[in-house]
């Protein structure tokens, strides 16, 4: 459905002409920070951005404007929405935990008895 009706948006217009001239003020800003014996091509690069985000502002106000005028179609009700199988990577199946490894037995062995022993510091200690 396609609205016939011309809507009225000041705020909205007046918001992306302070916005664009905003990005645009700090463009003009930073080459003049080129330009100085301070500046360096960071600035330049800065000069270069600002004006690419005030054309995305009035870009976005134009593809605001045609969505309200035309929405993008919605998907039918009967429309396949599930992700196709094999699209995404598998999960990992985690190794079976062996304590082949001597070392790591008796490193685990020696925390566990460490936190043993701090637990039984924790309870001998008055609480104040």
């Amino acid at each position: 459905m396609v609205s016939t009706t011309r809507r009225s948006r000041p705020a909205l217009i007046a918001l992306v002409i302070v916005g664009a001239a905003g990005c645009l003020a700090l463009a003009w800003w930073q080459w003049t920070r080129f330009e100085s014996t301070s500046g360096d091509f960071q600035n330049l690069g800065y000069a270069l951005q600002w004006p690419m985000f005030a054309g995305f502002l009035i870009y976005a106000y134009y593809k605001f404007v045609r969505y309200e005028e035309a929405p993008p179609a919605q998907p039918s009700g009967d429309a396949v929405t599930e992700i196709p199988a094999g699209l995404l990577p598998e999960r990992h199946t985690p190794r079976p935990d062996t304590d082949a490894d001597p070392a790591l037995r008796e490193y685990n062995a020696y925390l566990a008895e460490l936190a043993e022993k701090d637990a039984q510091k924790d309870k001998e200690q008055p609480t104040s």
